[in-house]
């Protein structure tokens, strides 16, 4: 690990349907770098499916001072079309990465091959500051903090060169890149929670700036540009810690953004809150014990080990088989049941001796290669959704969760009649006694 890789103590919150589970754990998160290469090619595997094809791109054009650029059509995208009467939706997933950076730990790129193997397009939320090197950090000016305070601290310049270098080949594999945002404040003081909707801007405006100018705060302007427009690349967020979500929405809805993906939901189909579609996490089940929890790896860990990331290692292997397990679980309700898009966000951690990442490889292998089944990104599902009757979304919302239609999917949409005018979307959203929990 560089230098410029902070450890913090961040709060945080796990949710637990009927109660809510406090705990304090020690934050990782960061981007250093190494020598490594991007891994290549299109490997194989058992059931492996063929993506998309490529997009010839053009000649770049540089933005800027040349951090990033136009390189034309993103290759690898889905060509969606809407639903014919009667036909069955796809079942989607979707796996997301909070405060995306490569560090000696490679798990950034690791996670692109695995992707590549299994034909699954992923979100990888950026964090701004993990391509601002440490002698620059008095450039960022933190909402409620004094500039140059990060939670998550800065980078260095191997590790800004690593991160560039794997964000460059996972857009031109297909992926979406978001942000997480810059310095990950969580809490009461000064945290997200408390910001308003001219300080989201301003986070905002900051993270984007910190992704078209790392050439020049790092010094690296030999590199190559990131291979895309970062103001139209943009489109979908997840807050820090999951707090704050009402005014960024707020925000982001006045910015362009099309999803958020910050909040608490069951597994029913979205909805659009001020024109953004809903992708929030999802309740999902613990095998063995009787409650759920969010589909996020953090998650697991605080109800497996609380207060530490590196619990007994005797029981390492069972917490590993349990997220995957529910996860598979959460799949298969879905997919047997009302076809909800599942949702799933992770970290590049080795907590509990690297189990969850263990369980995210397994579980990209099993749900990613079965029939019409489409492991996406946010913004490849928000296309989706959007070339869709919203008639056909508001029925499909009215499902339970697990709740496959009686009389199947050919007769359920076999008509497709329009919603009466004024008429709320049916279906029930997250459980009116829990509330949002804090998250890394």
């Amino acid at each position: 690990m560089s230098a410029a890789r902070r450890t913090t103590t961040v709060r945080r919150k796990a949710l637990t349907v009927g109660a809510l589970t406090l705990a304090l754990a020690t934050g990782l998160a960061g981007c250093s770098g190494s020598d490594g290469t991007a891994t290549k090619g299109m490997p194989g595997g058992a059931g492996a499916k063929k993506g998309p094809a490529a997009v010839p791109q053009t000649a770049p054009r540089l933005i800027g001072d040349g951090s990033t650029a136009f390189t034309g059509a993103q290759p690898h995208q889905p060509a969606w079309r809407r639903l014919k009467p009667g036909e069955t939706p796809p079942q989607f997933v979707v796996f997301s990465w909070d405060g995306a950076g490569e560090d000696s730990q490679k798990l950034f790129s690791h996670f692109r091959s695995v992707g590549k193997k299994y034909d699954a397009r992923m979100t990888y939320f950026l964090s701004g500051v993990y391509l601002l090197p440490e002698d620059k950090k008095s450039l960022y000016d933190p909402p409620q903090h004094s500039p140059g305070r990060s939670d998550i601290g800065f980078n260095d310049t191997e590790g800004i060169r690593a991160t560039v270098r794997e964000l460059r080949g996972a857009w031109q594999e297909g992926n979406e890149i978001g942000t997480h945002f810059n310095g990950h404040f969580c809490g009461a003081d000064g945290g997200v929670g408390n910001w308003s909707v001219e300080e989201w801007k301003s986070e905002i405006r900051q993270a984007k700036s910190f992704v078209k100018n790392w050439k020049t705060n790092a010094g690296l302007r030999a590199e190559q540009p990131l291979p895309f427009d970062y103001d139209k690349e943009l489109v979908g967020a997840r807050t820090p810690c999951l707090e704050g979500r009402k005014n960024f929405v707020q925000a982001a809805a006045q910015m362009g953004f099309r999803y958020d993906t910050s909040g608490v939901n069951d597994q029913i189909w979205p909805k659009k809150d001020l024109g953004l579609w809903d992708l929030s996490m999802q309740l999902v089940p613990v095998p063995g014990r009787a409650f759920q929890t969010l589909s996020m790896d953090y998650n697991f860990l605080v109800n497996q080990s609380p207060g530490t990331t590196q619990g007994d290692p005797s029981q390492r292997e069972y917490w590993g088989d349990q997220m995957r397990d529910g996860l598979v679980q959460a799949f298969e309700r879905s997919y047997r049941g009302n076809r909800a898009p599942l949702i799933i966000g992770n970290h590049f951690e080795s907590w509990n001796g690297g189990v969850y990442m263990r369980a995210i490889e397994e579980t990209i292998a099993t749900v990613c290669t079965q029939k019409d089944v489409k492991c996406v990104s946010f913004r490849q599902l928000a296309d989706w959704l959007d070339a869709q009757d919203p008639d056909v979304i508001a029925k499909m919302r009215g499902l339970k969760v697990g709740e496959a239609p009686a009389a199947g999917w050919k007769a359920f949409l076999a008509s497709q009649p329009a919603a009466p005018a004024g008429a709320p979307a049916t279906g029930a959203g997250a459980p009116a006694a829990v509330k949002p929990a804090e998250r890394h």
